[in-house]
């Protein structure tokens, strides 16, 4: 069975001080770690945050990102040096970025990007300089050279090692003047998945990232790629999106894959939650999607 260790993530530089920082302790509070075989990884703390817009990149807090992303792969790669499976709970999405900089340490990898947005904004398009707007163009080396070449390693993905999965921002991203996705980076937008199926386009997606030359797959998990309906705990909310039921059998089959080397989730924000019932609904979705690592071996 492999072990599932559990880092929390209350960093807030990608977006502002809304309640996501919370996340990490209330799906704690809501029974996340009832499952066998998991502990608690350690905490990582973020910087003070700064709402000015930084003048050079146009993105709020960039140093502080950078730090941050450093100091969380450090965390997460001893956790996958021990073998075990790391689950990160933010936080904003910008901490996908940390995450990912454990792995690319480590060879190339893939990422599965679960998100109701497509997070591709440039710095010029976004209207608050956001990076948590902006995580995936960046880990593509999309942006400030400060985000897009920690540590000097350069680009965390390349395009045709990841699949974005469920996004359903079209519209409002194209009015914005958002950038493309480029043609090499697998879209699968919400009406893709529901036309094939949720099981059958995440056992498509977890295809095509094994298709390539990876060492496996990071899960990005951002909440408000389910319906907005019943998860409006969110910042930007948009219509529609995911059930629980078909979210619960995409984590079920990508994390069952023995290629997955980690998740982390972002965006839910307690402070929009305060009778809990959200927290707990969405903790048992995890809980199920993570039952699938129980019977892996490291």
């Amino acid at each position: 069975m492999q072990v599932l260790e559990f880092v929390e993530a209350p960093c807030v530089l990608g977006l502002r001080p809304s309640g996501v920082q919370d996340l990490p302790q209330a799906l704690l509070d809501a029974g996340l770690m009832n499952l066998p075989g998991t502990v608690l990884a350690g905490r990582v703390e973020a910087p003070a945050y700064d709402p000015r817009r930084d003048e050079e990149t146009g993105v709020l807090n960039p140093t502080g990102i950078a730090r941050y992303s450093v100091e969380l792969a450090d965390t997460v790669g001893r956790v996958l040096l021990r073998g075990h499976f790391p689950v990160v709970l933010g936080g904003d999405c910008s901490i996908l970025l940390g995450a990912l900089l454990a792995l690319h340490r480590r060879g190339r990898h893939g990422l599965l990007f679960l998100d109701g947005h497509t997070d591709f904004y440039q710095p010029s398009a976004e209207p608050a300089g956001e990076a948590a707007s902006m995580e995936l163009a960046l880990a593509t080396g999309r942006g400030p050279r400060l985000l897009t070449d920690l540590e000097g390693r350069g680009p965390l993905l390349r395009d045709e090692d990841v699949v974005a999965f469920g996004f359903r921002d079209e519209a409002e991203s194209a009015r914005a003047g958002m950038q493309p996705l480029p043609p090499r980076l697998h879209a699968m937008g919400l009406d893709r998945v529901r036309a094939a199926g949720a099981a059958v386009a995440a056992r498509q997606a977890v295809d095509r990232l094994a298709d390539g030359e990876t060492a496996g797959f990071w899960v990005h998990l951002d909440v408000d790629v389910l319906d907005d309906a019943i998860m409006p705990a969110v910042d930007y909310r948009i219509p529609d999106g995911l059930s629980w039921t078909e979210l619960e059998t995409v984590l079920r089959t990508a994390l069952a894959d023995e290629r997955a080397r980690g998740l982390d989730v972002t965006i839910f924000n307690p402070r929009l939650d305060p009778g809990g019932t959200l927290a707990t609904r969405l903790v048992e979705c995890l809980r199920e999607g993570l039952s699938a690592r129980r019977d892996r071996r490291a």
